[in-house]
């Protein structure tokens, strides 16, 4: 809801904004144009009263000059002898004025008859509009007039743009905020759990819809695999509680003969090791969940690794007749050493397990074209193919049976492919049933 109403006053404040943007453009442009057009009449207005003081002094002589209302208001009148001195002028007071011959706007008219100019004033401090006439007898007769500036004639329209200012935005206000609900009104009634479906809403939202739609499909996802999760993890677990709780009873009372109770004791140990390593394996995959490794990156020797790995697989070898030899070439790369060595750990047991006696497991660390890699094949059962891309899930086996009598909890290649996932590495499985299996890690060379 907050963010709706975010989202809303975002849409109202810019199209107000656009709106006090155009309004502004406006009143420049009206400007310009207005003031333009002012000054045009304003030297228009000049020049056709030159004109006609002109005309009127060359017919009635200088005695028209004593006639003030010949003159506009606010218009100044100046005669100009042939040498520039001042004859006379509507705004003298008693004090000769300066030689004018050197005004553009005289020596223009001198010379051709007419002249123009538009200056600042230094005597009234303010922009002037000059014309000036030649008369019949050589004299000049000149008409000045005050011009607006455009400071002047912006402070003159500026009442009536503030006027139309403050409705435009009273309206845009009104406007706007029913357009913002307008447009937030489809995405307040989004269906969020079957968005590709029941929304029928912009299609500028039909990416973010397609995100949602994957989100709550992965979100579903993960909810059936965490079901199926502690489903099997119940089941895991139930099933060496079970054996323990069922040895101990019949040995609490007394129905095993003395010569039994080692052999109890030891189906009671494997069970308790089996739930120990079940336990240790959950563990370590909610970690890798979670990303809480807590361990850091270093350089790691793939090669060196390996052999250590084979070294403490000796007794498992041993125990299932299975040869394991290592080939290769020192190897480095960068990542987790104790998630790298439970990888290859799960990867060569299962290769040692799913074995056939007298069998061989080979171990080949070294860089090839692909990168840097840890291949390792054996000679064992094989995996059917309608299986193999479901090994690495949580507690499958394909061969249930089997697998419980090899010890296995069904969590080992998990751990292997989110290894794989946190260093960012690839993972290649070749297997073919009654000749092996041969899976292989890829490095990628800046991890």
């Amino acid at each position: 809801m907050g963010f709706m109403k975010s989202m809303r006053k975002k849409i109202q404040s810019s199209m107000l904004l656009v709106v006090l943007t155009t309004l502004a453009i406006a009143y420049a442009i009206t400007l310009f144009f207005v003031y333009g057009r002012v000054r045009t009449l304003a030297e228009e207005d000049v020049r056709y009263e030159t004109e006609y003081l002109a005309a009127a002094l060359n017919i009635s002589g200088e005695g028209f000059l004593q006639e003030m209302d010949a003159v506009e208001p606010g218009s100044r009148l100046t005669l100009i002898d042939t040498d520039g001195t001042v004859l006379y002028d509507s705004e003298e007071h008693g004090e000769p004025l300066e030689n004018h011959g050197d005004r553009p706007e005289v020596r223009a008219a001198f010379e051709h008859g007419i002249g123009q100019d538009a200056r600042r004033s230094d005597t009234l401090r303010q922009d002037m509009f000059y014309c000036a006439e030649r008369l019949s007898d050589g004299k000049v007769i000149r008409i000045s007039k005050p011009v607006r500036s455009v400071l002047f004639t912006a402070l003159e329209i500026l009442p009536v743009m503030l006027l139309i200012g403050a409705l435009m935005l009273a309206f845009a206000a009104y406007v706007a905020n029913r357009q913002a609900e307008h447009l937030v009104e489809p995405i307040n009634h989004l269906d969020l759990d079957d968005p590709l479906n029941n929304n029928d809403t912009y299609e500028e939202l039909t990416p973010l819809l397609h995100r949602i739609d994957e989100q709550n499909r992965a979100k579903d996802a993960l909810a059936d695999m965490r079901k199926e999760f502690s489903a099997n993890v119940s089941h895991e677990l139930k099933t060496p509680l079970t054996s323990i709780s069922g040895y101990a009873e019949i040995i609490r009372d007394g129905l095993v003969k003395p010569e039994d109770i080692s052999n109890f004791s030891d189906r009671i140990y494997k069970e308790a090791n089996r739930l120990v390593n079940l336990i240790n394996d959950i563990m370590k995959l909610s970690r890798l969940d979670e990303n809480k490794i807590g361990l850091d990156w270093e350089n790691v020797n793939l090669y060196a690794l390996a052999r250590e790995v084979i070294q403490r697989l000796g007794p498992r070898a041993t125990e299932f007749d299975v040869r394991v030899t290592l080939s290769g070439e020192d190897c480095t790369i960068r990542g987790i050493r104790q998630v790298l060595d439970e990888m290859i750990y799960n990867i060569v047991e299962n290769a040692i397990k799913y074995n056939k006696k007298g069998g061989s497991v080979e171990v080949w660390v070294g860089k090839d074209i692909s990168g840097k890699k840890l291949v390792v094949s054996d000679t064992g059962i094989g995996i059917p193919e309608a299986e193999q891309n479901r090994i690495f899930e949580r507690f499958y086996r394909v061969d249930k049976s089997r697998s419980k009598e090899r010890g296995g909890t069904g969590l080992g290649l998990s751990i292997v492919k989110h290894g794989i996932e946190l260093h960012h590495a690839r993972i290649s499985l070749h297997s073919e049933l009654g000749v092996g299996t041969t899976i292989g890690i890829i490095f990628n060379e800046d991890v």
